[in-house]
Formats: C-alpha cells, sequence, structure tokens
C-alpha cells in the first residue's frame, strides 16, 4: 500500500511543490523542437482545422449510405440554434405516423409550441425546487446546481411525453419559429434573471418564516413575469386550432375546432404510456437491470419522473434493430460530438487518427469517461434506418435536427455500429420489445443519482 500524502500547504491549495521549473520547460520546448514528426503536425494544424489533418481517408471512401431498412422520405428539420433536440426528435416520431393518417408528404408539429410550456413549466419546476430546499444553505452543492441550470433548453423523453400528455400539440401553422425559438440565447437570459431574483425572493421568504402558502403566492407573481417574458419571445400559444389541410393526393379534409389536447389525441399514434427509456451506462452508481433517476431531473410538476432501465448495450442495440424493422422510428440520445464529421453527415469510431497527430493515446473505457467527464449524453435524434448483415447492424441511418444544408446528405447521417457501443446511451422504446426478464424491471423503485450526474446531461 502507498503511504498517505502529507498535506503540506492551506487546505484547497494546489501545492507549490508541483510548480513548473525552467529546467521543465526547457525539456518541453527541447523535445518537441527535436521531434520532425511534430514540427510536421504543427505546420498543418497551424494552417488548417486539426480534424482536418486527422480525417481517416479510409473511412471516408468505405462508407457506404445504403441500408437494408429505410423508414424516411420525408425532409429533416432544423433545431437552429437552440437545445431543443429533444423535442425535435420527439416530434418528429409523431409525425412519421401523423403524414400516413393524413395522408401528407411533408408535416412538422410545432416546435415553439412545447418550447413555450416546457419553459412555463419548467420555471414552475425550479421555484419549487427552490421552495423545497430554501432551508439548506446557499453554497449547498444541490442548491447551487439549480441556480446554475434553471431553464436549460435540452430535456429528456420523460420530460416531452409530459408536454404533450399536459398541454397537447399543434401543427407548426399556428406556433411557428419566431427569431427567438431558434436562437434562445437572450430569451434565456431574461427568464434566468425574473428566476434567479424569484429565488432569492422566495428564501428571503421562508429564513423570515413565510409558509408554503405564502411562498406559493410570491411564486405566482414570478411566474407572471416568466411567462410575459416567453409570451413576448415566443407568442402567445392557442386554445384551440382550426385544422383543416390538402393531401398528397390533393383531397381536402377539415377537422373543425380541436384543443391542442385533442389534436395530440387524434394524430399521435403512439402507447406514450407503454414506453421506457433504456440506457446503457457501465458505472457502478447504477447496475445493469437496475432501474435509477437523477435528482431534480425534470419539467412538470406532478408529472412522470425520469426513470431509466440500465441495460447493456447489447440489447440496446437488439431492441433498436427490431423497432427499425417493424417499422417504427427511434428516438435515442449519444454524444454527438465524437468522432464526428458535420459536413459529411458521418458518425465512426475511426473517423479522426488524433492519437498518430498527437503522439498520445486516449485510452479511457466508456465507464471511465463518464467518471471523469470527458463523456456524456448532450443530444437526441431518430433512428431512420439500419444496414444488416447476417443478422447483426453494422451502420444506422440517423435523421438529425440541423437542417439538410451542408450538413451530412441533406441532413441524415451514417452511424458505423462500433460508434454506437461507445458513444450511445439512451433509446426509448414499448416495454413490450424487452426481454422478459426485464418487463418487470422498470416498475422497481429507481436508485436517485444527484443532481449534477453526468445521466441528466441531455437536459442541460
Amino acid at each position: 500500500m502507498a503511504p498517505p500524502i502529507i498535506a503540506t500547504e492551506p487546505a484547497g491549495a494546489v501545492s507549490a511543490q508541483g510548480a513548473l521549473t525552467p529546467d521543465t520547460l526547457e525539456r518541453l520546448r527541447r523535445d518537441f523542437d527535436g521531434n520532425r514528426a511534430y514540427r510536421l503536425a504543427q505546420n498543418a494544424v497551424t494552417q488548417v482545422p486539426a480534424d482536418d489533418v486527422a480525417l481517416n481517408r479510409a473511412v471516408i471512401s468505405g462508407t457506404d449510405h445504403s441500408f437494408s431498412t429505410v423508414l424516411d422520405d420525408w425532409a429533416v428539420t432544423n433545431q437552429k440554434q437552440s437545445g431543443r433536440c429533444w423535442m425535435f426528435a420527439g416530434l418528429n416520431l409523431f409525425r412519421a405516423g401523423a403524414m400516413k393518417q393524413m395522408g401528407l408528404k411533408e408535416f412538422e408539429f410545432s416546435q415553439n409550441y412545447t418550447l413555450f410550456w416546457d419553459k412555463v413549466e419548467r420555471a414552475n419546476y425550479f421555484l419549487e425546487a427552490m421552495i423545497e430546499t430554501a432551508g439548506r444553505p446557499l453554497d449547498d452543492r444541490t442548491v447551487a446546481f439549480l441556480l446554475d441550470h434553471p431553464l436549460d433548453d435540452g430535456g429528456q423523453w420523460n420530460m416531452f411525453v409530459n408536454l404533450v400528455k399536459k398541454h397537447g400539440l399543434v401543427p407548426k401553422a399556428f406556433m411557428p419559429e419566431t427569431e427567438s425559438s431558434g436562437n434562445t440565447r437572450r430569451m434565456n437570459s431574461m427568464a434566468l434573471a425574473a428566476l434567479r431574483e424569484g429565488a432569492k425572493t422566495l428564501r428571503d421568504a421562508a429564513a423570515r418564516g413565510a409558509g408554503y402558502a405564502e411562498l406559493r403566492d410570491l411564486k405566482a407573481g414570478i411566474l407572471e413575469a416568466v411567462y410575459r417574458i416567453l409570451a413576448i419571445h415566443l407568442g402567445t400559444p392557442p386554445a384551440t386550432v382550426d385544422w383543416q389541410w390538402t393531401d398528397k393526393d390533393r383531397a381536402f379534409h377539415r377537422d373543425g375546432a380541436l384543443t391542442p389536447q385533442e389534436l395530440a389525441a387524434r394524430y399521435v399514434d403512439l402507447p406514450l404510456d407503454d414506453y421506457v427509456c433504456l440506457v446503457n451506462d457501465p458505472r457502478h452508481s447504477s447496475p445493469y437491470g437496475r432501474t435509477f433517476t437523477v435528482e431534480y431531473l425534470g419539467n412538470v410538476v406532478g408529472g412522470a419522473r425520469v426513470k431509466y432501465l440500465n441495460v447493456l448495450i447489447e440489447t440496446m442495440k437488439e431492441i433498436a434493430l427490431r423497432v427499425l424493422q417493424d417499422g417504427e422510428p427511434v428516438w435515442f440520445g449519444c454524444d454527438t460530438g465524437k468522432m464526428m464529421r458535420r459536413d459529411l453527415g458521418i458518425w465512426d469510431l475511426e473517423l479522426f487518427d488524433y492519437e498518430t497527430l498527437y503522439d498520445t493515446t486516449f485510452a479511457l473505457d466508456k465507464a471511465a469517461r463518464l467518471e471523469y467527464h470527458q463523456t456524456a449524453m448532450n443530444h437526441a435524434m431518430l433512428f431512420t434506418g439500419v444496414d444488416v448483415v447476417d443478422g447483426r447492424p453494422r451502420r444506422w441511418r440517423v435523421e438529425n435536427s440541423w437542417g439538410a444544408e451542408k450538413t451530412g446528405r441533406k441532413g441524415f447521417f451514417v452511424m458505423n455500429d462500433p460508434w454506437f457501443d461507445e458513444h450511445m446511451f439512451e433509446v426509448a422504446a414499448r416495454r413490450e420489445y424487452l426481454p422478459a426478464e426485464l418487463r418487470d424491471a422498470i416498475d422497481q423503485e429507481p436508485i436517485v443519482l444527484p443532481a449534477w450526474d453526468p445521466m441528466g446531461s441531455l437536459a442541460r
């Protein structure tokens, strides 16, 4: 056993014994300048992007965009400068069935509508969390985390379902995009200012002895200001829509006046209550075959909580494959930035040869990357196809929500199967697709991970 490290500096300080000395700095310079390969890499990367230098030409020439199963025959959507991927992916999943029902070649549900209600609901969720934690110190890690993330754009599958079940859906024409829905930064900053001031108001009131009734009266006034900010930026969501359309065969249809809830019930043909979230998290904190959740990960107070069932990556893969072959796209979450080329529309585990470029190794496994903050779920999309050889998938077709221009093949991407193993984290699928031994596991009381756990990162 190694001897314990004896602190020689004040608590929280970095020891001066570890300072870089002139000799160390000179050695670093000498070793770099004396290596011809390093100088060549420097010459290249100072002139062009490192990814262009590290790009593996064999992967580019060897990547085929054909698939044995393809479900999509529609155009991609565009979330623009916003973090709405999770709701775009959910609405894109729904629109496949809606287009079929209505006989339309192209159709979108309003992403601005779901954005509006998510922001309102999330503001209320945050303020309730502030009331609940009002007795904790301001520098309590959970309180600090909540103050850092009161109104993020991201979200999870269960959060999306909560919105649809409570607020319904409308066609895009009835609440179209605005400047702020596609570029949320300024709107978010103003709503955040109102929420953080509101948090102080609630905590100050609780400190002087205010009860729940008074705190919720104060909360109502804070929510009025947040609602007003959101309505100014996004528009006012409709209470009813007079829905009529002409289908691809030029036949006219009229549904009349529908509430958003009625419209969702009519045109969402998926059994939302049957869906479960499957994740692949290889850390010991969330063992396989167990459910878990993340503290304060949610949007609708009183709605279903985010709940994951941790499964082996092969189980996740088999389920995604079966769902696609049965004719339904698959909502999923991943770490999109790893080994990805946006203009070519490729995710491949060997896409960039960074180890040769930098003459080093990057050897953390998936569990260690989560533990050491080197990976996290950060983007949600749809699988709309798969290429299967001898019963095994070798690549996956992905419908992204980054628009069609200069992005993949008109916005569609290809993911190779080894990339799936390393950088895929989550799919939503019906319970019936689970192996028999896992079907009841989803009903377990979940392990609760802390609010800052990386498995909550898609919502941030």
